[in-house]
């Protein structure tokens, strides 16, 4: 009867009972009722009224899950592609999230879109709710455009609504933007210019949001000013700390303030950040003090006011402060070698204060690098080594060892007797198993050769370009932009269980996309062989002496180290274990090398995308890009040697039955010697 009544409403002439018949009578999931609802269904999806239509459509979503045999039968997929041309907004926008939902699971990831469907909706998007815009615009990033051209019109398209002051159709709006000059030519250009046109929106919704909707927005400009530097210089002033702001806002605004800083603004944002510096929220204070210091990493010249900030803060008598200072100066030391002078005389009375370990391992370090302009540098450290028991620290004593054996190359006369107590006592100690290595393995390489362990040590001390800990926000996040993603820092199969992972659409032909602009150069250090000075040939005369100093090193069976110069030339291929290239780099070599392998390995068990990754990754073997087709995996690789050649590399694992890895290598080198191993390398991980 109830059945009976509602599907003689879903005939009643107003469209509101209509409509509400239809939701019942599609809401009452039984497998019984499949027959009666395709009917009404079909009646109501060409009603005259738009509600019934837009009901009428989420009703198919409901028929979809109750019974998949029936809904493929109705054919109604194909009645909801030619609903896109509905004259009522709403009802566009439900057939979109319907068709989204229904063929997740299709290898494009959702709906299918091609250049008719993407332009009509786009020209109508002025039409829809703040909800359809932002359904239209999350399909944008799925569409491939055909040429540059077609690029640009999509973009002028989506350039009004930047000016809606919804935030998530903001967001939404410049990753479409990011998603669409990935296809154009001059693209870092357009990122900076994109960047540039989103920005005034950006800031205006920062300023007059509520809580969690200003620390979303912060973390997506955290981002923004990764991809195109310079942009937000100029409102520096918006991301000042408030008073009334909760904790997490300020945090990440003293974060993105460090980042702000240029030659014509780094002078408020550093009297700013020194604001910060005693206030009773001890993390807010230990951030100003880092943000000071990126602040010097980043300035080329000038950074000397910085530096003396910092020194005076090591006198500071505000617990943290100190030991902050110190590790923050340890940094900008490392990265700016010639501003010793100016750390070095204020340090022996700093180790008499600072308390904290992190700070007082960071001083003990600073005194090891600075030991020619510190007099009292090896009687400082003294003291520590005759109390080494008392230390509890594993970082502090692991400075300790380390400053005190740079100390020896410079200064051994004085550190001859210190470093072999030291050695003694380090060696000796079983409660840090790395402490214990390091120190033993100082006494071998002292032992075995001198000299190899200046040139180890007395290096020239010049300016670092670049740390590795400064990529806070990966460019690779970049392409998961506005979503949680970028709020986590994280790429989502870091946080998303892997039957969870979305289907990612994969264009043919297959491209590498562009991860970071840094030059692969840029990440190998080279180490030169430095000149014996007359006081490290006295450090060779004082060896003999140094190393008497005790039984249990005297006594241990130690087997003399094998110099790398001994080794065969030919053993193996040693890989770099980080290794940083762009797509167009990638493409570029492997245009300009001709094949230098091709070859066909048998797999015993074909692993899963992750788990193939993982294995490559373990060997120092990195992944461009990667998909799934329909009866293979595809896998763009690249890795680098000692002597920096690189191997790219075309990995395509056959499906089914025959699991075979078909393996195409091209590298720099021209002799080709080391391909042979890199193949035999892969070769073993996937035979096992």
């Amino acid at each position: 009867m109830c059945t009976n009544t509602l599907q003689k409403d879903c005939g009643n002439e107003d469209p509101l009972v209509r409509g509400l018949a239809l939701r019942a009578l599609c809401s009452l999931r039984l497998p019984q009722m499949v027959e009666y609802i395709s009917e009404p269904l079909r009646k109501g999806l060409q009603d005259a009224h738009a509600y019934v239509r837009k009901t009428a459509v989420m009703g198919i979503l409901k028929l979809f899950y109750l019974d998949h045999t029936a809904f493929d039968n109705s054919k109604f997929v194909d009645i909801l592609y030619d609903m896109l041309n509905d004259p009522d907004a709403s009802v566009v926008a439900n057939c979109i999230w319907v068709l989204q939902e229904i063929m997740i699971k299709s290898p494009n990831g959702g709906m299918a879109i091609n250049r008719p469907i993407m332009f009509m909706l786009l020209n109508r998007i002025h039409e829809f709710s703040e909800f359809g815009i932002l359904t239209i615009l999350g399909l944008v990033p799925r569409y491939h455009p055909l040429n540059e051209e077609e690029a640009f019109q999509i973009m002028n398209l989506l350039d009004p609504v930047l000016k809606t002051s919804n935030a998530a159709a903001a967001l939404a709006t410049i990753r479409a933007f990011l998603a669409l000059i990935q296809v154009l030519s001059n693209k870092t250009v357009l990122q900076t210019q994109v960047v540039t046109r989103v920005k005034a929106p950006i800031v205006t919704l920062v300023a007059g949001g509520s809580p969690e909707l200003v620390y979303c927005l912060l973390k997506h400009v955290q981002a923004l000013i990764t991809l195109a530097p310079g942009v937000f210089d100029d409102e520096y002033r918006q991301f000042y700390v408030r008073y009334n702001e909760l904790n997490h806002i300020k945090y990440l605004k003293v974060q993105i303030l460090s980042k702000l800083a240029n030659d014509q603004n780094s002078q408020q944002i550093i009297n700013e950040l020194a604001e910060y510096i005693c206030n009773v929220d001890v993390v807010l204070s230990r951030l100003s003090v880092r943000g000071m210091a990126q602040i010097a990493f980043s300035k080329k010249e000038k950074e000397e006011g910085i530096v003396l900030r910092l020194v005076e803060m090591l006198d500071l008598d505000v617990g943290h402060v100190p030991s902050e200072a110190a590790t923050a100066l340890a940094d900008v030391v490392r990265k700016h070698a010639s501003l010793q002078d100016i750390v070095a005389h204020r340090l022996p009375r700093a180790l008499r204060y600072i308390s904290e370990p992190t700070g007082r391992a960071s001083v003990i370090w600073l005194l090891g690098e600075t030991g020619s302009q510190v007099k009292e540098a090896p009687y400082a450290l003294e003291k520590l080594v005759d109390e080494y028991h008392l230390i509890q620290c594993p970082k502090v004593k692991m400075a300790l060892l380390t400053a005190m054996f740079k100390l020896f190359f410079d200064r051994p006369p004085e550190c001859q007797h210190m470093l072999g107590r030291l050695l003694k006592k380090a060696v000796e100690d079983v409660s840090n198993q790395d402490l214990h290595d390091r120190a033993l393995l100082y006494w071998r390489l002292l032992s075995k050769d001198v000299r190899l362990a200046s040139q180890i040590f007395v290096t020239h001390k010049s300016t670092t370009s670049k740390f590795m800990e400064e990529d806070d926000f990966g460019l690779d996040l970049l392409q998961e932009f506005n979503t949680l993603s970028t709020i986590y820092g994280k790429t989502s199969q870091n946080f998303i269980a892997e039957e969870y992972q979305p289907i990612q659409p994969t264009p043919q032909p297959m491209l590498p996309p562009t991860l970071s602009d840094v030059p692969p150069e840029e990440n190998h250090v080279v180490v030169e062989p430095v000149s014996p000075k007359p006081q490290q040939i006295a450090a060779t005369e004082l060896v003999a002496d140094l190393l008497d100093f005790g039984e249990p090193i005297a006594n241990e069976p130690v087997e003399p180290l094998a110099s790398p110069l001994d080794a065969p030339l030919d053993t193996q291929l040693v890989l770099i274990p980080s290794v940083t290239m762009t797509g167009d780099t990638y493409q570029s070599i492997w245009g300009a090398h001709p094949n230098a392998a091709d070859t066909l390995i048998k797999i015993n068990n074909l692993p899963s995308m992750s788990e193939i990754e993982q294995l490559l990754k373990s060997r120092h073997i990195f992944t461009m890009a990667s998909g799934e087709l329909t009866t293979e995996l595809k896998f763009f690789l690249y890795c680098q040697d000692e002597q920096t050649c690189t191997y790219l590399l075309q990995a395509l694992f056959e499906k089914g039955a025959s699991q075979k890895l078909h393996l195409e290598v091209r590298t720099t080198d021209s002799e080709q010697r080391n391909v042979p191993k890199l193949v035999d390398i892969i070769q073993h991980l996937f035979s096992l």
